[in-house]
């Protein structure tokens, strides 16, 4: 459920802005202000990596203390603020500090997010000059502004939407997220933030969320590195003023997980470098946990994806790949197609090459998106995932990041 970018905004009980303050060297938006009118209920997952940047420990610890009273998240692009020691920490408060005075509110009712180069400290001048921007009115405003702003390698801004109706009445879902390389599950850089105006507490906004990444930004993979930085953020203005029970939290996290699934196919189809995306789907495992192993190891694989970036319709590639992921299949009961179900070529078929004509196979390869199905001939267990090819054009764009 991709959004019309012409026409996204935010959920209501929010507002959001942005301002270009030299981060970028471009001289494009950089720093991004989302803020409720009043204390809402907020939600965090977080990158898995052992090696954090500071605003993710400033945002833990945050939501640790006061998950329901947050105003705002401050988002910066253009420094990453990570492996940056005690100054980094010190610099992520400052930011909240400057955010929460331009707002009239406490330091730590806001959130923090950093995206760009690792090891370089935050230009806190500059920041402090595009937050005192943001507050005067010397921006843009606006969902669409704000999404920009925390771009880096991406291409285009990732916007989604969901509306539920819920107990009569009506209930807002809408997110921005940014990614392009460095993503793995463990969060897959990539933030995203997603605002709604139910009406939930922090503890179900937590549990809806932690679901919808489990299915959407932990099945997202572009070049198998995981980052710092990695955030995805709910919060819930509370403004529909909607009850919902049990049934209604399982529908908005049903919903909530479709808004969370097309920005993770946004950001994969957005890799860098990438010409395609790619859709893995194993089935037949033992549980849905063994099946993402495998989806995962093949989503991985740079001699897949380069094949499919080819249109070679490669299958032991892909495999070999399901074969190093350490699940416990027996490789006489796989079964591979390349294609969606109703126009499939079936190329594997109980561990062995099927009679297929290679020309047409190529051609489904080089379909966007690129898709393939895996059975593992175990139980019932089934999971997708999403990546991307790898063109040359990725070597380009990471051989010369930093300089």
């Amino acid at each position: 459920m991709p959004a019309d970018h012409g026409r996204f905004d935010i959920a209501p009980g929010f507002r959001a802005a942005a301002v270009a303050c030299g981060l970028k060297p471009s001289g494009a938006l950089d720093l991004a202000l989302i803020s409720s009118e009043g204390p809402c209920a907020a939600a965090g997952v977080f990158t898995t990596n052992r090696v954090q940047a500071a605003p993710v420990l400033y945002d833990r610890e945050i939501l640790d203390r006061n998950p329901a009273g947050i105003r705002a998240v401050i988002a910066n692009a253009g420094c990453a603020n990570a492996c940056t020691g005690e100054r980094g920490m010190a610099d992520a408060r400052q930011t909240a500090a400057l955010a929460a005075r331009a707002l009239g509110c406490e330091p730590d009712q806001v959130l923090v997010l950093s995206t760009g180069v690792i090891g370089r400290h935050l230009d806190m001048e500059k920041l402090t000059r595009g937050i005192e921007g943001l507050a005067t009115g010397s921006r843009e405003q606006g969902a669409m502004a704000a999404a920009r702003a925390i771009l880096t390698t991406d291409t285009r801004p990732k916007t989604a939407a969901a509306d539920l109706d819920a107990d009569g009445g009506h209930i807002a879902i809408r997110g921005f997220a940014k990614g392009a390389g460095m993503i793995h599950p463990g969060l897959a850089t990539m933030l995203a933030v997603v605002t709604t105006d139910a009406d939930l507490a922090p503890v179900p906004l937590q549990g809806a969320l932690k679901s919808a990444v489990s299915r959407s930004f932990n099945r997202l993979s572009v070049d198998g590195d995981m980052s710092t930085n990695d955030t995805a953020l709910l919060l819930a203005s509370r403004a529909a003023r909607v009850t919902l029970d049990d049934a209604g939290v399982r529908a908005f996290t049903a919903a909530l997980t479709g808004v969370c699934v097309s920005l993770a196919r946004q950001i994969a189809r957005d890799g860098e470098g990438a010409t395609r995306l790619v859709e893995i789907t194993v089935t037949g495992g033992r549980d849905e946990a063994e099946a993402h192993v495998v989806a995962d190891s093949i989503a991985r694989s740079p001699l897949v994806k380069t094949a499919i970036h080819g249109g070679d319709p490669n299958w032991g590639r892909v495999l070999a790949a399901a074969g190093y992921s350490g699940a416990p299949f027996d490789p006489d009961r796989l079964t591979l197609d390349f294609g969606a179900p109703d126009e499939a070529i079936t190329v594997v078929r109980g561990g062995l090459p099927a009679t297929y004509v290679e020309a047409a196979a190529s051609a489904l390869l080089r379909r966007d998106p690129a898709i393939l199905r895996l059975d593992l001939g175990r139980g019932t267990g089934e999971a997708t995932v999403w990546t991307c090819d790898f063109s040359a054009e990725y070597v380009a764009i990471n051989a010369h990041y930093t300089t």
